[in-house]
Parts: structure tokens; sequence; C-alpha cells
């Protein structure tokens, strides 16, 4: 039955799982989510231009285009890896607890240098979207490159299973979904399951080997080795205000590069990229120049300039490791005005006091001013030295009276938080 989807695959080379975006030809998975079951709409999906809807619900079936599975999601999955199999290019997968979005998008264009490439979109790295990522790779790209994020066990072993990767990158092993993983040190079982698989199917994992947790995990393994003064080359940072610049130096050369990220912890990514530019050839001079390119965006690491205010617009996702990062980073812009807007750190379980607490002492010490929001940071700083509010709405009316002119402003918080939303008032 797959092997039919698939064969009906090849010739279109379109799929979809939004009923309301089908592509002429397409075809449509009928998938099922807590508020939605897309078997609904398989015959509307037809009518819009789908050559073939996949159901798994039989009372759905009333058109010979409609093909009946027992999971429409497995089909999903088990289509995307017999398009994997077909494809005889290098893959490599990255996954990690911060700056996986980054990463790959670093790695991407340096590689592009040399390669065609085919990367994950934006951050559609789980269930679904690393299956559609797969299948969106064209005939005649040359190297894929997979982001893959994870919040419980199992979930990275799953991934591998259908994509199959010859190459593997943790960018490291932080404090991000917990409560998911059981702890840290599921965490890091979690995370290893990308190494574990790669290194059992034969391949080779990419390694910062100055950092403890991927060291300790990889040991035993075929590896990369880079670091910031690994892998044979030397990296430092010369300048994080307002954006990182960067010295690199190899063999009997030094070069100082300057980027468009903000913060540096970004130097973790641009190692990741430059170790894997080396390691597949790309010329020196193209890796930095790839990397200077690369401008940001999807509130990561980006730096806005409003009318008023300089911001650090890092707001798509937060949690302990990367947000001790962020206010590291702002303590170290060279201006007397500082500013920040922290939001909760969301899926860290039984530790989220102790972690929200710990961030409030991390702000405090590095003797930083900013304001709290969501009801985590309330539990724990609502008597503190920082303003709290419990949603960005009421901290969004607070800026807009406070109306901050002249500031470096961080704007950083867990998903769910939307602290983008409080930038108009910036």
């Amino acid at each position: 039955m797959y092997e039919h989807i698939f064969e009906h695959f090849l010739r279109c080379r379109k799929v979809t799982t939004d009923s309301r975006k089908i592509g002429k030809d397409a075809i449509y998975f009928a998938l099922k989510g807590e508020k939605f079951n897309g078997n609904a709409f398989a015959l509307a999906s037809l009518e819009a231009g789908a050559s073939m809807a996949v159901v798994d619900e039989a009372q759905h079936v009333d058109d010979p285009r409609i093909v009946l599975v027992e999971d429409a999601l497995v089909a999903l999955q088990q289509v995307a890896l017999l398009y994997r199999e077909s494809l005889h290019i290098p893959f490599l997968a990255i996954t990690g607890s911060n700056g996986k979005t980054t990463t790959k998008e670093l790695i991407r264009d340096v590689l592009a240098k040399k390669y065609k490439v085919s990367a994950t979109r934006g951050n559609l790295n789980n269930h679904i979207g690393v299956p559609l990522t797969l299948l969106e790779i064209p005939e005649d790209c040359e190297f894929a490159v997979i982001e893959m994020g994870a919040n419980h066990q199992n979930e990275i072993r799953g991934y591998c299973a259908y994509t199959k990767p010859d190459f593997g990158l943790i960018t490291n092993m932080g404090k991000a979904h917990l409560e998911g993983f059981g702890g840290e040190e599921g965490v890091v079982r979690g995370k290893k399951e990308l190494y574990d698989y790669v290194n059992g199917a034969g391949g080779k994992v990419f390694v910062n080997i100055e950092l403890e947790k991927l060291y300790n995990a990889s040991s035993g393994m075929n590896i990369i080795p880079y670091g910031f003064a690994s892998g044979g080359f030397q990296l430092a940072c010369v300048s994080e205000s307002p954006v990182v610049e960067y010295s690199c130096a190899h063999a009997a050369s030094r070069g100082v590069y300057q980027t468009h990220l903000a913060g540096a912890y970004n130097l973790y990514n641009i190692a990741s990229a430059i170790a894997v530019g080396r390691y597949f050839g790309v010329q020196e001079e193209e890796i930095h120049d790839a990397i200077s390119s690369y401008t940001p965006d999807n509130n990561r690491s980006q730096l806005t300039r409003t009318e008023k205010n300089l911001l650090i617009l890092d707001a798509y996702n937060a949690n302990p490791t990367s947000l001790g990062y962020a206010l590291e980073g702002l303590s170290k812009q060279n201006t007397d005005r500082k500013f920040f807007v922290i939001g909760d750190m969301l899926e860290l379980g039984n530790a989220s006091p102790a972690e929200h607490l710990n961030i409030l002492n991390v702000a405090k010490e590095l003797g930083l001013n900013g304001v709290l929001v969501g009801e985590q940071f309330g539990k724990v700083g609502q008597n503190g030295p920082f303003k709290w509010f419990a949603d960005n709405l009421e901290a969004k009316k607070y800026l807009e009276k406070l109306n901050l002119k002249d500031h470096t402003i961080l704007i950083k918080g867990s998903r769910g938080i939307k602290l983008e939303e409080v930038v108009s008032a910036l």
C-alpha cells in the first residue's frame, strides 16, 4: 500500500497535510489532532486539486482517488522512508537543546557554497515536519540537512528510523523539556539517540569535544571533533556589541569576521558550521562568507532597530540554558542602558520553580533591570526587584507607559508566552 502511494508521489512530487493549502495534483494526508480530523476534508482536498487523499477512517472513502490506510501519519512517514532510501546523498541530522535552527541554517548556507542543499524549512522538526521535509528534497539535491526537535525519550530514535542520517550533530545537552525527558539525565539519553543511531549505522558524528556532555556521550564512536580550540581551527569572540564579531585561525592564517547574530553563545553554532564546512571541503573564505552573510529571522538572535531602541529579539523559545546565555550576552552590550523582557520557560516540570528563581538570581548578579512575564515567574518573583506581569498584554501596556528610549533590550521567553507581541511598545 505504501509503495502505491510512493509511486504516485514520484509522479506528482507534492504532498500536504493542510486541506486549505492544496497544490495541484498533490497528495493529501488526512492527519488527526486533538482539535481536528483531517479525514473530514478528504473529498474537499480532491475538489481543490489534490490527485490523491490518504485517509485512515473507512467512512471517508468515497472516491477512487482516496487510499485507506491504518494510520495516515504512519503512511506519511513510511512514504518519506521510501523516498529517503531512493536518495544516495549525504544526510546530516541535527538536534540539541539550544541553537538547532540557527546551526542548521548556518550549515545549510555554508554547504550551499559547494553543494545543492535541501534543509528543514524553519522549525519543521517534529513527527510531521520531518517526513514533510524529506518529501520536499528535490531530485537534483546533493546534500540534505535535517533538523530534529524532541521533548521525550525515543523521539529522535523514531525520526532516525525513516531519515537514516549518515552524519549526526548535537548542538548541546541543556535544560530543555525537562518534564518530558524526565530531568537532565533524561535529556542526555534522549539527545544521545542521534549519536547512537548514526554510530550503529556506521556513520560519523560531529562532536564539540569541549562540551563535556557531548564528549562523554560520544565515547567510543567514530567522531569528527571540533570546538573553539579543536578540530584544526581556533575560534574566539572579538566583540558581541551589538552583534558577534569573531576571529578564526587555522594553519598560518587568521581572519576576523562580522556576523548578524546577537549573543556570543552563537559562537557554538558558528563552530559547528565551520567544522561541517571544512569536513565537506568548502573553501575557508567561503565558509566565513556564508556565516557573515547569514541574517537570522523568526525571532531568533535577531537584532532589530526600532525608532526608539535596539532590540535583541530572541522570543522564539527559552529554557534555563539559553536564557542564562542571553542575559549574560545582554550584560556585555557596550551601553549603559540595558533592559530585559523575559517570559516563562515552559515544560520544566518539578524543576520549574528552582530554574526560574535561578534566572532571577542571574539577572540580579549581572546588575540588569527588566520585567518578568508569566505565571511561573510570578510564583517566585512577584516580591523581587523586577516588575512582574501575568501575560504579554499587561507587560505591553506597562512598557508603552514606560516609553524606553536609547536602550538595548533583550526579549526572550518560551513560544507559548508570545513575547514578540510586546515589540510595538519598544
